[in-house]
């Protein structure tokens, strides 16, 4: 059995590939599969990937009709031989001892989770490196830090999971942020996990701005993700009951900012909800410490009236944008 099975769901990415592709097979690791998804690419992305595979025969290439990333992940998993699983999006590239790192943790310590640092990439512009910590934890203490934004993000990426975490857990199909949708779920089923902070995955994020990406009602999946995982953390994890009420009120948060900087408040029928949610939730965010002192005054200023709050997002994203 190979030790890794890579999946890599492609979509019209054909000027990104060749660089994503090309850090796989250097990595210091050799012992893995690689699975290229092509999701109905109308580019050139398809025959590139059927170059590679003429090149190396650890490449797989599969073509299948249009379906969306979670479609692609879910037909990757379930083609993959591999013990353990990972996934690399196609318009990013990884550091070449990310699988030995990966793997060499997950063995030595016997979990079922290892982690990986991601390094945020905007235009060109690549994020500082953090110092390189070293984390044995059990799956309360990683959703912890999780919920905190801390040390472990929820992207798929950067993480190598044993291949029977995914025989009950299926990304969630025609959704957006599919990776919110299932990760309490993934540690869930986790005894253990590892944590090493170095960062090996470079993600590439096309726009340096939130606001680049406008509003759509898809954005509605991040709340609902997280209203759901709410539900299954006061289950399985009670003691992170209030963590998980801030990642809801954040989740609200983050919406009605996107709303607010694509100027689509009058026409989002949603606007009025999501404002009552936070409103009615403003003694839990006005009293948790798990919110910082800008967004409580932000907060103060959107219970007497939405355009006294509206100008905040427009700060805070000047400030990201200043900031990368």
């Amino acid at each position: 059995m190979v030790a890794i099975s890579i999946i890599v769901p492609v979509y019209n990415v054909e000027k990104l590939l060749s660089k994503c592709v090309d850090s796989i097979l250097n990595q210091n690791f050799k012992d893995f599969e690689l699975l290229l998804i092509d999701d109905g690419s109308k580019d050139k992305s398809g025959l590139i990937c059927e170059e590679y595979a003429k090149k190396d025969s650890r490449i797989s290439v599969y073509h299948k009709t249009n379906g969306g990333l979670s479609s692609a992940r879910n037909y990757g998993i379930e083609h993959a031989l591999g013990e353990f699983i990972t996934f690399i999006d196609s318009d990013d590239y990884v550091d070449k001892s990310m699988l030995e790192i990966l793997y060499n943790n997950m063995i030595e310590n016997d979990v079922d989770l290892s982690i990986t640092g991601v390094r945020d990439i905007y235009d060109g512009k690549t994020s500082i490196d953090v110092d390189r910590e070293k984390l044995l934890l059990n799956s309360e203490e990683t959703l912890k830090f999780m919920l905190m934004g801390k040390k472990i993000n929820v992207y798929a990426v950067s993480k190598l999971y044993k291949r029977s975490i995914f025989e009950s857990i299926k990304y969630p199909l025609g959704k957006a942020y599919e990776d919110s949708y299932i990760i309490v779920d993934i540690l869930k089923k986790c005894s253990s996990v590892f944590i090493d902070t170095i960062p090996q995955y470079n993600y590439y994020h096309r726009t340096d701005s939130i606001t680049t990406l406008s509003y759509s009602s898809r954005d509605l999946d991040y709340i609902e993700a997280w209203t759901l995982n709410f539900e299954k953390i006061k289950s399985a994890f009670p003691n992170l009951e209030d963590l998980g009420l801030r990642r809801v009120c954040f989740s609200y948060f983050f919406v009605l900012d996107k709303i607010l900087l694509a100027n689509k408040e009058r026409e989002t029928t949603n606007t009025k909800d999501i404002v009552n949610f936070l409103k009615e939730n403003s003694t839990f965010i006005l009293n948790t410490p798990y919110f910082s002192k800008n967004r409580k005054i932000a907060l103060r200023l959107l219970k007497i009236n939405l355009k006294l709050y509206k100008p905040f997002p427009y700060i805070m994203n000047r400030f990201i944008q200043k900031s990368n």
